[in-house]
């Protein structure tokens, strides 16, 4: 192909909401609320860090200037790494519009793969997760999603853990009750990083943190952001707007309130450390009227984490997105449907760390036989991300040439080149005909991802730690059960 000068090409689809303009207005319509309103902050180290930095404390009410919002946009960085705990592999590259997609975490209830019955979380049902998402190629990092039960519930966060990293290598999100339960995961996680430098510079661990909507950041969030910063660990701040319910009913007005505490949370980790890396997140939907719920599927839950993607990009810091989840409480169509919506659009969309892969029941039960169906899903959206490529070789008009009117492709070498790379081959969704899928047993969808699930929890066992390391992790969490007792 000849030199064509100004050529335009796309290397992937491309899928926006908002307008830099837009986001623009966003962004100071959220400053506005930050001078105008303020946010609570219920961490006293927190606001006085705060009114150091110049921001305007009230008792717990603090009102923080633009020009303090900038500064913090500006020190925090671009990009956030995280690594395989196994081989410190830099897997996780949270910058652009990079996609990688994992699980959520702390649902209370499970399906259980093997009768079907909706159960309260345990440990051992967050290592079966654990060990699924280790072995499913298109989940990228683990999150718990289930509530470790059966264990006293002031310390299941560090049994949460050791459930976690002891079934997989992959980066973990982790999910700690406060800042006692966090410092205690770090240090298991120094010890298997090689120390706390090995830790800073290699993580493969991030906190998940929430504030509260509307407008405050409680002890528990705030005071693990303050920490994250002191230890230059990477923290995903999200606030969980429930538009009609916690936040305004207007899809903008939401984005704004919301960015907004984020925005807030930023300044408290930036203020003790310029540079801390920090994750921007956000699960705004909708509060349905008909039912109360905090949906997960709606067309509106959708369109915002779409908007927020554009709000990342404009800002220039990483995202925490969220997909795979549905509203229905069992894997059915409806899940189909919705999961693989939410999927496509996060795909093209391009936040960077999407979570809630496996949910069902609006986020309060988890199914790994959904999980399984969405890594499918995900390969799937995956391709479509990748696009078409346009060159001399792939155009073939060689090839076309050759073969000719009437004859066939099958036996080229061009198609043997590119056959494996220009087609996504799904393991779970199946393409047999109908003779071959008859003779299989004219399984469903959701009986070969049943069997998938079963399969993994059996027959597949992930990279195991270091004895010595599994029994200093195991002796912390012994520790923090005898601390109760004390």
């Amino acid at each position: 192909m000849p030199a064509r000068s100004n050529y335009v090409a796309n290397s992937s689809p491309i899928f926006n909401v908002l307008s830099p303009d837009q986001c623009e207005e966003i962004l100071l319509a959220a400053e506005e609320v930050l001078e105008r309103t303020g946010v609570m902050v219920l961490d006293e180290e927190a606001r006085d860090l705060m009114q150091k930095a110049g921001c305007w404390v009230d008792g717990a009410r603090v009102k923080i200037a633009s020009s303090i919002v900038e500064r913090a946009l500006r020190s925090a960085p671009q990009r956030v790494t995280l690594c395989n705990s196994r081989t410190g592999s830099r897997d996780v590259l949270l910058e652009g519009h990079n996609a990688y997609f994992g699980t959520g975490s702390d649902t209370p209830f499970f399906i259980d793969p093997y009768t079907q019955e909706r159960k309260r979380g345990t440990k051992q049902f967050v290592s079966w997760a654990c060990k699924c998402i280790d072995a499913l190629p298109n989940l990228d990092f683990v999150m718990s999603l289930g509530i470790v039960q059966d264990v006293p519930a002031l310390i299941s966060d560090r049994h949460q853990f050791e459930a976690e990293v002891l079934n997989t290598g992959k980066p973990i999100v982790i999910t700690a009750h406060d800042i006692h339960g966090y410092a205690d995961i770090i240090e298991m996680c120094e010890i298997i990083a090689g120390g706390e430098e090995e830790l800073r510079r290699n993580p493969f661990m991030t906190l998940y943190a929430e504030p509260i909507s509307p407008l405050q950041h409680a002890w528990e969030a705030a005071s693990k952001l303050v920490l994250a910063a002191k230890k230059g660990l990477p923290v995903v701040y999200t606030p969980a707007v429930m538009s009609g319910g916690t936040g305004p009913i207007t899809r903008a007005g939401s984005l704004a309130m919301g960015l907004a505490e984020f925005l807030s949370g930023l300044v408290i980790n930036q203020t003790v450390r310029e540079g801390a890396p920090i994750i921007m997140g956000g699960v705004f939907t909708i509060m349905d009227m008909t039912s109360t719920i905090f949906s997960y599927g709606s067309p509106e839950f959708n369109l915002h984490m779409a908007a927020l993607a554009d709000m990342a990009h404009f800002l220039k810091l990483p995202m925490f997105g969220t997909c795979g989840c549905t509203d229905s409480c069992t894997v059915d169509e409806q899940a189909g449907i919705e999961d693989a919506l939410s999927i496509v659009m996060t795909a093209l969309s391009g936040p960077n760390l999407n979570h809630d892969v496996g949910y069902v029941e609006y986020g309060n039960c988890s199914s790994l036989d959904n999980l399984v169906i969405c890594n499918d899903v995900i390969g799937m959206a995956r391709r479509l991300v990748r696009g078409i490529t346009v060159n001399d070789d792939t155009l073939a008009l060689d090839v076309i040439d050759k073969v000719g009117p009437g004859g066939h492709f099958l036996a080229e070498d061009h198609t043997y080149k590119y056959f494996r790379t220009e087609t996504y081959y799904p393991s779970l969704i199946d393409r047999r005909r109908y003779d071959i899928w008859k003779e299989n047993g004219a399984k469903t969808l959701e009986q070969r991802a049943n069997e998938k699930t079963r399969s993994i929890i059996e027959d597949y066992e992930p990279e195991p730690l270091p004895k010595d390391v599994q029994q200093k992790i195991h002796d912390i969490v012994e520790r923090s059960e005898r601390s109760l007792k004390s």
